[in-house]
């Protein structure tokens, strides 16, 4: 009987650890929790909005460009020392960016009521703007006067939506390429 009087006190240490170190876990989870869902609270498109008001032509060009590459990091480290806001909220605006894309507007331009989109007839542009895609070893570029970082962030939302034809029709109609290497394009964005 002495025998198992050890083992007993060992078995209810280790359960009482156990149950200690689970409790403390769940108020740990609970309160990132908590801390990741305040921001569900804020419209992401006017976060977006906000965020884009706050970088000059310049960077908003940059970090759209880095947007587009799918350096995330890069473009965070941008918003990040180009605004002086925290890393979360750095973090937060360029997903808010990414996800609802914005035209640069300048600081002294009147607020426009949200403009419709008018893809039917695309703008050419005074440079050419180079779309690249990859996955593995497969590569493809597209190069094109009517594109720009709003066009193909849009582009690439649809793509990532899984709006996928929406996404390729689109493509075609801001570049010279056929349906059929605009499918194969939107296939390489699928991330």
């Amino acid at each position: 009987m002495e025998s198992l009087v050890i083992p007993a006190l060992i078995l209810v240490l280790v359960a009482a650890g156990v149950a200690v170190a689970s409790r403390a876990i769940s108020r740990r989870l609970a309160a990132t929790t908590r801390h990741a869902s305040a921001p569900a609270d804020v419209d992401p498109v006017e976060v977006a909005r906000t965020a884009s008001a706050r970088l000059t032509e310049d960077q908003h060009r940059r970090l759209y460009a880095l947007i587009a590459q799918g350096q995330a990091m890069a473009a965070i480290k941008l918003y990040y020392e180009s605004t002086g806001e925290g890393l979360r909220a750095s973090r937060d605006a360029v997903t808010a960016l990414a996800a609802h894309p914005q035209p640069y507007r300048s600081p002294t331009a009147e607020p426009v009521a949200a403009e419709p989109d008018d893809d039917d007839t695309p703008q050419r542009f005074p440079y050419r703007y180079r779309a690249i895609a990859s996955k593995g070893d497969v590569t493809r570029e597209v190069s094109s006067n009517m594109l720009n970082d709003e066009i193909y962030g849009r582009i690439r939302t649809l793509a990532r939506s899984g709006d996928t034809e929406a996404a390729a029709t689109a493509l075609t109609r801001h570049s010279d390429i056929s349906l059929k290497q605009a499918r194969e394009f939107i296939a390489l964005l699928d991330d």
